[in-house]
């Protein structure tokens, strides 16, 4: 039984045609034609397409729609002619989709764990480290006169002491303390203190005229 690439092909070459005088006429690349005339419809770009070429290039070569319609309709099958994959092949696909799905999942919740671990760091870092402690004044080694101000800054929740008195913070943490010393050399000592009992001190030593 004589096929319909290879009917095509007789007519072509009796005709004396090649591939790119059929590909000049009927604008179809010579690669499409090469297909049809292999019964290779697979290579074409889809079942219309495929469709179209082949009565473009039979009714160009002298055929009636015809004749060649029930040619191809026998030998095109749709699905078997697209269908790339065997069906072992597309299986397996979900493996990979399913081992990404699970990895996200590690990665979701990995995150979350650090976010948790980071919140909990957060609430009890008083248990575990010291609070921070800035003395912006008086700076260390300055010469000031009798009436000075220390200031600085430390986390709100924590007991700031200046030579031992107790020195109140705004909700920022902030605070500022007025002394009064006597001239000299003499050391000042900042000490703030949370509640679990860590202690940050800052000294300065300053000349009093």
């Amino acid at each position: 039984m004589v096929r319909l690439g290879q009917l095509l092909y007789r007519q072509r070459t009796r005709k004396k045609l090649s591939l790119d005088d059929i590909e000049r006429a009927i604008k179809i690349k010579t690669t499409f034609i090469a297909a049809i005339e292999r019964g290779e419809y697979h290579k074409l770009p889809s079942p219309a397409y495929a469709k179209g070429f082949v009565m473009n290039y039979a009714e160009y070569l002298g055929f009636s729609k015809g004749e060649i319609l029930g040619l191809f309709r026998r030998e095109f099958d749709e699905k078997r002619a697209y269908k790339v994959l065997p069906d072992s092949l597309t299986k397996q696909q979900t493996f990979p989709l399913r081992r990404i799905k699970i990895q996200e999942s590690f990665l979701i919740i990995g995150v979350l764990l650090l976010l948790f671990a980071g919140f909990l760091l957060f609430q009890y870092r008083s248990a575990i480290f010291p609070p921070a402690l800035t003395v912006s004044s008086p700076k260390d080694g300055a010469t000031l006169s009798q009436d000075i101000t220390v200031s600085g800054h430390t986390d709100s929740e924590a007991t700031v002491l200046v030579n031992n008195e107790a020195v109140s913070l705004d909700a920022k943490g902030n605070f500022v303390k007025k002394l009064t010393l006597f001239p000299g050399n003499t050391e000042i000592t900042i000490k703030a203190k949370n509640r679990s009992g860590k202690e940050t001190t800052v000294t300065r030593e300053v000349n009093i005229k």
